[in-house]
This record gives structure tokens, sequence and C-alpha cells, in this order.
């Protein structure tokens, strides 16, 4: 699961995949309409994999975030980020049992959520590659 090119752009709902970078930003691919807009540079773009959910001990990447969700759901979908609060709360629990209660929100549930879901509809979530690019890593070592 290759979350480089995944972007958030803050202010804009969904994810979207980088096309091309251009002088004053990048062009990119909305993962829900397959639209392609503009992302400039005054805009805040985030990589799915430069952000981390924090735990009670470190920040724990994305990526492993949604490695727990594909094992939980079988590689399906998750639940809805429409669910209520008790629910969003009890499925965190369950995928991530040590995140920080007091510094995850719900918003960020919601976001996580949502965005896994998206990412499960456009076939970019493969808990197999990822333990493929694990397993070269340890023989590379």
């Amino acid at each position: 699961m290759d979350l480089n090119a995944i972007l958030s752009i803050s202010g804009k709902p969904g994810l979207y995949k980088l096309i091309s970078r251009t002088k004053n930003g990048a062009l990119v691919e909305s993962l829900i309409d397959k639209k392609r807009i503009p992302a400039f540079s005054n805009e805040r773009i985030s990589s799915l994999k430069d952000i981390s959910i924090f735990t009670e001990e470190d920040d724990v990447p994305l990526t492993e975030v949604f490695q727990n969700i594909y094992r939980t759901e079988n590689g399906g979908k998750c639940i809805s980020h429409k669910s209520d609060d008790n629910t969003l709360k009890a499925y965190m629990e369950k995928v991530l049992p040590n995140y920080d209660k007091d510094r995850v929100h719900l918003s960020d549930m919601k976001k996580l959520f949502a965005w896994y879901n998206i990412l499960v509809d456009n076939n970019l979530v493969d808990l197999e590659k990822e333990e493929e690019d694990a397993q070269e890593e340890v023989l590379d070592n």
C-alpha cells in the first residue's frame, strides 16, 4: 500500500491521487469522481504517508492503522464515517486499542474511516503487498 501519491487537501473533501507536479503546485485526480483539478502550493496538501495517529506511546503511521482495519474487515470496507459517536469510538478502540482518547477527536476518526473506505473502493489497500515489502526489507538488512 503506497500512500506517497495519495493526498489530502485541506478544505476539499475526499482523497486525491497526484498526477503531476506543476510550478504552482500539482495536478491531482479525485479518487471519488475521477475529476482532475489543480492543487496550489498555498493549500495545505498532505501525503497520507506523512500522517500519523496519536497513541498512548508513540504516533502510529496511517498505513499501520489501515492495515489493522484491513485485517479486521478481511479486506472489506469498514464502518461508515456517518455512524454514531459511540460506534465510531468503539470501532477505533477495536482497530487501535491504545489510541490517545484526548488527542484523537471524532472528526479524526470520521476522516480516517472515510479515507479507508475510499481507498478500498479504489483497490488501493493491499495488505499482501505491504507484507512482501516488509519481508524484502528484512532480507536486505
